[in-house]
């Protein structure tokens, strides 16, 4: 892993106050993702890349997974989310995004979203 650019010392707090305090939608993905239980690839929770921190990442894959609720849905935090998907995406990781609501009424879509990610 690229230290540069993971896990800078400065996000450690806020990425520790993040995991403590997930989102319900974000708990119900976990549940899913965590000790490798989807095809056996590896997710981290609340990852720092770059500035940023990611809800879930997948390292083999290089693949990012967000959950955003209704906070999102404003002008001034879709302009920093598509902002955030472009340097993460020219960084070489692919972003997906998904709705509060997906995962609570389509967890089973949004996991096979996941895995059709996968190589």
């Amino acid at each position: 892993m690229n230290n540069e650019i993971h896990n800078r010392k400065y996000l450690k707090e806020f990425k520790k106050e993040l995991r403590n305090n997930p989102t319900k939608a974000e708990t119900k993905l976990w549940q899913a993702l965590r000790k490798n239980q989807l095809d056996g690839r590896k997710f981290r929770r609340q990852q720092s890349i770059e500035n940023f921190i990611v809800d879930f990442y997948c390292p083999s894959e290089k693949l990012i997974v967000e959950v955003d609720g209704e906070v999102h849905d404003n002008f001034v935090n879709s302009e920093y989310d598509f902002n955030r998907t472009e340097r993460l995406n020219k960084l070489g990781y692919k972003v997906l995004l998904f709705k509060n609501e997906e995962v609570y009424k389509s967890l089973d879509l949004v996991l096979e979203a996941i895995k059709q990610e996968f190589k």
